[in-house]
């Protein structure tokens, strides 16, 4: 690989694991993003020459020479962007930032978590359970893990990579997965691919990639059909009662959640007690559990390593337990957003539930207005601003009271993203909890300050 990488949408989550890694082979890496974030502070102190202006002429000199320079960047990028087509017009070797994973993690044995909810704590969860291990594991994750608060775990005497496989812009077809584990395949991108049977189909295709002898752990019940390699060995999984990897015997009480893993071969793992102990979360630690066993890990580390496990940044997040509880969470999809608010009640019985929601993108929030209202209707109060765009144009007609006009929550009201702190002040809440894939998490500092301070 060059020893120069230039890294065009740098700020993103994604981005940041490759970044970390680039420096941590003592490659040259520089970037640029839209906006300064605390994650772009952190690379940037971490040795990263990050810029903020759309300008080619603030590329550092020695990256402007493409024998010595690999551009990486990221399908948020969009084609008007200056510097980027200022590389594609001097001949530079541009690539996606998932096809960098791809090359980074093909000759070893990658466990590639796919989905359209849960990839991440899954992902996370898998990365905990392999560091109680004597070799360890790398992994490239979609959050930042907040045992380690980072989201790129190295190990010289590991070749497993734990990848989080996202689905966008078919990105996961770069990937070469020894494990790959699919958790959801409900529809997502249709921006991109059009319709679910092409969505589905997306996913066969990943299951194609799957290296000889490898396996595939996919959830119960999903219409996608697989398409693996003769030697490839399916399981099946489920927080329930069914699939070849699933959980017996759940309990719920002070705050916690243990239920009893059971798998083939007579597998039996009692006393598992997920450090998140949300309902959703007996999926995805089902699921982590099978691939770390497969990976060679030991009944004993699985356990320890889904009980010490503090979750990823922004999945299903508690901030405050006392005077409100408050609590955030990335959830974007209709499914996503009905698992975290029954988890909520679960939690905590009897308690009044508001939910701020942020839609994410317009075409998403077009696709499916109708069921998130119905998932957001079992909250007892829904306050929505407007929608974060992303890397999206309005759509005209689109907006969040497609959405907001469809709930029947017993409240509901709309509020510009720029007036909610004020909001939140003047109002009385119990559980207040905060949704979306967009940047609703930065006003979280403010509304922390606010109980903390007046109690």
């Amino acid at each position: 690989m060059q020893e120069n990488i230039y890294f065009i949408g740098a700020g993103g989550i994604g981005m940041a694991n490759l970044i970390r890694y680039c420096l941590s082979k003592d490659l040259n890496v520089a970037g640029y993003d839209r906006t300064s974030t605390p994650l772009t502070d952190a690379l940037r102190r971490e040795g990263a020459d990050i810029i903020f202006d759309d300008d080619p002429a603030l590329i550092p000199m020695n990256f402007r020479d493409p024998a010595h320079t690999l551009v990486v960047y990221t399908p948020a990028v969009g084609d008007d962007n200056a510097i980027l087509s200022m590389f594609r017009r001097e001949g530079f070797e541009i690539v996606k930032r998932a096809k960098l994973l791809g090359r980074l993690t093909a000759d070893g044995r990658a466990i590639c978590v796919a989905g359209s909810h849960g990839k991440t704590t899954t992902s996370s969860m898998i990365a905990n359970i392999l560091r109680q291990t004597p070799e360890g594991c790398n992994a490239f994750l979609g959050g930042i893990l907040r045992n380690i608060d980072t989201n790129l775990i190295l190990s010289e005497n590991s070749d497993i990579a734990v990848v989080e496989a996202d689905e966008y812009d078919r990105s996961f077809h770069h990937l070469s997965p020894y494990i790959a584990v699919i958790t959801s395949t409900d529809p997502d991108h249709l921006d991109i691919y059009g319709d679910e049977q092409h969505y589905l189909e997306a996913f066969g295709i990943f299951t194609s990639l799957i290296k000889d002898n490898g396996y595939l752990i996919k959830h119960t019940g999903l219409k996608m059909q697989a398409d693996c390699k003769p030697s490839v060995k399916t399981y099946t999984y489920s927080g329930g009662a069914e699939g070849d990897f699933h959980a017996e015997d759940i309990r719920y009480g002070n705050g916690t959640i243990t239920f009893t893993l059971a798998g083939p071969d007579g597998l039996r793992i009692e006393d598992m007690t997920p450090g998140v102990p949300v309902e959703i979360n007996v999926d995805n630690a089902v699921a982590a559990a099978a691939a770390a066993l497969l990976a060679g890990a030991t009944p004993g580390e699985v356990r320890e390593g889904l009980r010490s496990f503090r979750g990823a940044k922004r999945r299903f997040e508690i901030y405050l337990t006392e005077p409100i509880v408050l609590i955030d969470d990335y959830a974007h999809s209709p499914n996503e957003v009905k698992a975290s608010i029954e988890s909520v009640r679960k939690l905590f019985p009897g308690k009044r539930l508001s939910v701020i929601f942020q839609p994410h993108l317009y075409t998403r929030t077009r696709d499916f207005a109708g069921e998130f209202a119905a998932a957001l209707s079992s909250a007892d109060e829904v306050i929505m601003p407007e929608i974060y765009p992303a890397r999206e144009q309005p759509i005209e007609g689109v907006d969040s009271m497609l959405i907001l006009n469809a709930v029947t929550s017993p409240s509901k009201r709309y509020c510009e993203r720029k007036d909610l702190v004020n909001l939140i002040k003047n109002s009385n809440f119990e559980i207040l909890m905060t949704l979306g894939a967009a940047d609703i998490d930065k006003i979280l500092p403010d509304i922390v300050g606010m109980f903390v301070s007046d109690h």
